[in-house]
């Protein structure tokens, strides 16, 4: 069952998502060649906790760590280690953090120094998946717009969606109905309604869409080692269009997700 939000819960859910959204502004600050990602992981937890806020990913399903972090091939749930992020990687950074009993729920792909252009190409387009998705967001329309949108500009520039794992609601809980892939058919699934919250986040894969998990339990890479690429947002539905709840208003500029109604 999809639940909706009231105007005073989204309210709280905003403010989960601007606390989310400013950590994962300074987190993006320190991928640089040489951190481990295991400091940017104590960084994010001591600021979410500074903000009166506990991280949502830790002890999730048993997950032991406050961030996701994932390189190069690695999709989604890597964990954070002494590993030192080098010129020319990939990071992903995907972070959750609890507010006054709401979730916000953010991720980037960021380069560490310098990257490829073939690299530079799948987070601009990563990037611009979500952007065409956050649009599809309104009511009236339906949850395969949402993945249409994001599959079709991916596989026009020759990437492939990740299938295995996908969007979601969100709210009390990190997951919450309904499941929201990043491939779909237009007018296809339920019908989005104002109120409604979701956590959008394309998952690009340079070559085939395939995934496997590592013997840890949690990591995801791609089948065939080639880079991939993950960005997400959490979006309130509004009467006036899709909200961007985790979008840091002094971050417009920089990521260029605005939407208008």
């Amino acid at each position: 069952m999809i639940i909706g939000k009231s105007r005073k819960e989204i309210d709280k859910m905003r403010a989960a998502g601007q606390l989310v959204g400013s950590v994962l502004q300074e987190l993006r600050k320190m991928a640089l060649p040489g951190v481990t990602t295991l400091e940017i992981n104590d960084a994010a937890d001591k600021m979410i906790r500074d903000g009166g806020a506990y991280p949502t990913f830790k002890g999730y399903n048993g997950f032991p760590y406050s961030i996701c972090a994932s390189v190069n091939e690695q999709v989604v749930h890597g964990f954070p280690s002494k590993y030192e992020l080098r010129e020319g990687d990939i990071f992903s950074i995907d972070v959750g953090a609890t507010l006054d009993g709401f979730v916000g729920d953010t991720a980037t792909t960021v380069p560490v120094g310098r990257v490829s252009d073939e690299l530079w190409k799948l987070l601009r387009v990563t990037r611009q998946c979500l952007e065409l998705a956050i649009d599809k967001c309104r009511a009236g329309n339906h949850l395969g717009d949402i993945g249409y949108a994001v599959q079709q500009h991916a596989e026009s520039h020759g990437y492939s969606v990740v299938r295995d794992y996908v969007g979601h609601g969100i709210g009390r809980r990190m997951h919450e109905d309904p499941q929201i892939p990043n491939y779909g058919i237009p007018g296809k699934g339920p019908k989005i309604r104002a109120g409604y919250v979701f956590a959008v986040e394309p998952m690009i894969n340079i070559g085939s869409h395939h995934t496997k998990t590592l013997k840890d339990g949690w990591t995801v890479v791609t089948l065939d080692g080639k880079p991939s690429a993950h960005v997400e947002h959490t979006i309130a539905v509004t009467e006036e269009g899709p909200e961007v709840l985790t979008l840091v208003k002094e971050a417009v500029s920089g990521d260029s997700i605005i939407v208008a109604a």
